[in-house]
């Protein structure tokens, strides 16, 4: 009896502790299940002048090649410094004890000290050296103004396509939520359908499956329509966690091109006006350079001078016509000389002459590849152009008649199998439609920019 009590007051004291530690238990999963708080992203809207102006301002690509312009201009002035002397202030002091020699010959045994205090004008100067590498480094800075335009109009085009990604996102989005839209109106009116037995309810799952999967379409270009903004974000050295909006809801076709325009002129105007070809023609110039300083520079001396002024004192044991030389004064020195280098990094440097010869046909044979390659890119620019207003003009009378058919097909009063799934298939083709247009005139405008930036013209104000 006794020992029953007990027992069973010993359960109703552990009770409340249980409970106390199943609460513990459960808040500590809770915790452990419940996902951190996510960082709000703040939402900006920007149109496509903004887009050109933040990537001309902002982008780091812009930044390090007008950082690389100042390395070039200081390492241009390095250059033009070597034709200048330097100035070297100076302080010795000298004790001497012990044998030494006269200048007449006999050794004898001498203490003296002197001490100087000046200055040193000093100048080395590789004269044939120092001319042809200011002379190269001079082209070196206008090869890295030129790259740095051309950097700007990089980044500018990289903006300008992905701001026409972003739209072409964002209209995607709208383009399917307006099919989700018709598609759960339509499965609501055939659910009714069914319920009330006048329809069959396979073709209620019918329509229920293109909802789900116009769901899944729309998440899908809601994560697009984040990258795309992301993308751009990056391009324009943003914060990362910025969400761009554009302007415009739907892409709307430009006209930058002038059809009127032959391949073969843009081709011409391109050659001009890039200035990637400015950059590469700053080179061969920078590279003919070395090598004329590789072959004539070290035909030019090398001149060396030197000139000192200051105090110079001493004195010691020796007597000069019976009187001890002590006390100083003021001294000057003067000395210049020529030198001419003979073997590697001088004259008779074969290897040196025909590496520098390399590098210049290296840079000709890059130049050459380059005018290729910019053929390439408006030829290939100026045919996707013309096609894509091609393709326009058929997509708006595909969308034209996707629109009509839904229509007509809505008109029709039948529930039968047949006209459920022709409007399943009318839906769809409107869908397709409205995507093919989108994506038509997001990469006409892509490729008429491309098309501005191959030739060479500005893309800010086309």
């Amino acid at each position: 009896m006794n020992g029953t009590s007990v027992s069973a007051s010993a359960r109703r004291a552990r009770l409340p502790c249980l409970l106390l530690c199943g609460a513990l238990l459960m808040g500590a999963a809770t915790a452990q299940e419940s996902p951190p708080p996510a960082a709000t992203a703040a939402t900006y809207p920007i149109d496509l002048p903004t887009a050109l102006r933040l990537a001309g301002a902002q982008n780091l690509d812009v930044q390090l090649a007008r950082n690389a312009v100042d390395e070039a201009h200081a390492n241009y002035a390095s250059a033009v410094e070597r034709f200048l002397p330097s100035l070297v202030p100076s302080a010795s002091y000298l004790r001497h004890t012990g044998r030494d020699q006269r200048v007449e010959g006999p050794l004898l045994d001498v203490s003296k000290h002197n001490d100087t205090a000046g200055a040193y004008l000093t100048a080395q100067i590789p004269v044939g050296d120092a001319i042809f590498t200011a002379l190269q480094t001079h082209q070196l800075v206008a090869a890295a103004d030129a790259g740095a335009t051309a950097q700007e109009r990089d980044s500018g085009l990289a903006a300008a396509q992905q701001y026409f990604d972003l739209v072409s996102a964002g209209a995607l989005v709208e383009v399917v939520s307006q099919a989700l839209s018709i598609s759960q109106n339509y499965e609501q009116q055939l659910n009714e359908a069914v319920r009330i037995g006048i329809a069959f309810k396979g073709d209620a799952f019918r329509v229920q499956t293109q909802t789900q999967r116009l769901q899944l379409d729309l998440t899908r270009a809601r994560q697009g329509q984040r990258l795309a903004a992301a993308r751009l974000v990056q391009t324009l050295h943003l914060q990362p966690l910025v969400e761009l909006t554009p302007a415009e809801r739907e892409p709307a076709p430009l006209a930058l091109a002038d059809p009127s325009v032959s391949a073969q002129e843009l081709i011409r105007t391109a050659l001009e006006n890039r200035p990637e070809l400015a950059r590469s023609t700053a080179l061969i110039a920078a590279a003919e350079q070395s090598r004329r300083g590789a072959i004539y520079g070290p035909l030019i001396p090398t001149i060396g001078e030197q000139a000192f002024a200051g105090e110079f004192n001493g004195g010691g044991d020796v007597r000069v016509n019976g009187i001890t030389a002590n006390g100083g004064g003021p001294r000057q020195d003067y000395s210049v000389g020529l030198s001419w280098k003979i073997g590697p990094g001088g004259l008779l440097d074969w290897g040196r002459i025909r590496a520098s010869g390399a590098k210049l046909t290296a840079a000709q044979l890059s130049d050459e590849r380059l005018r290729d390659q910019i053929a390439r890119e408006v030829v290939d620019g100026y045919t996707q152009v013309h096609s894509l207003f091609d393709q326009l003009h058929v997509a708006r009378l595909n969308l034209s008649a996707a629109e009509e058919t839904l229509r007509l097909t809505r008109n029709r009063k039948q529930l039968g199998v047949g006209v459920v799934l022709e409007d399943i298939q009318a839906q769809q083709e409107l869908l397709k439609a409205r995507r093919d247009l989108v994506t038509i005139v997001t990469e006409l405008n892509q490729q008429q920019y491309a098309l501005l930036h191959s030739v060479g013209a500005s893309l800010r104000n086309p």
